[in-house]
């Protein structure tokens, strides 16, 4: 069992300190590297932002259905004030990783269904029927990045 399966943390001190060092060209025991887990964990975290990337991106979608669908009047003003933290935070990952840009209508696509359901049945738990026909609704990228919003029902 190495290090990485023990306690990732000293583990991932351990391997940050011997990289570091062998950057500064100071020799290092190459055996002391775990590089199938250094490869692993830098992998995983493109993973993450593109997970996070998608995560704000369902939030976003989810609440501008409620928008658009909801004949209510009260909960509106905390939708868009979801809306507008969420795109944020997809703001927040393009300036850290711009090539997230590249998956953001893939993200687009896959969120949609999921949020579909998402919020009908936030809507039918509250009583309420959506408007629309939801399998209809779709959405641009420049309507979820951007600072647009449906026109109420």
């Amino acid at each position: 069992m190495s290090d990485y399966d023990v306690d990732v943390l000293a583990w991932s001190e351990r391997q940050g300190s011997l990289l570091r060092r062998l950057a500064t060209g100071e020799r290092v025991n190459d055996a002391d590297l775990d590089w199938p887990n250094i490869a692993e964990e830098i992998e995983s975290v493109g993973r993450s932002e593109r997970s996070a990337l998608s995560s704000h991106i369902a939030v976003i979608i989810e609440h501008l259905i409620k928008l658009e669908t909801s004949p209510a009047i009260e909960p509106r003003a905390g939708w868009r004030e979801i809306i507008v933290r969420a795109r944020g935070e997809v703001e927040r990952l393009l300036e850290d990783s711009p090539s997230l840009r590249t998956g953001i209508e893939g993200a687009i696509a896959r969120e949609v269904p999921r949020a579909r359901r998402v919020a009908a049945a936030s809507l039918m738990r509250y009583g309420e029927k959506p408007l629309p026909d939801l399998p209809s609704i779709t959405y641009t990228d420049p309507q979820i990045l951007d600072e647009w919003f449906p026109t109420a029902p």
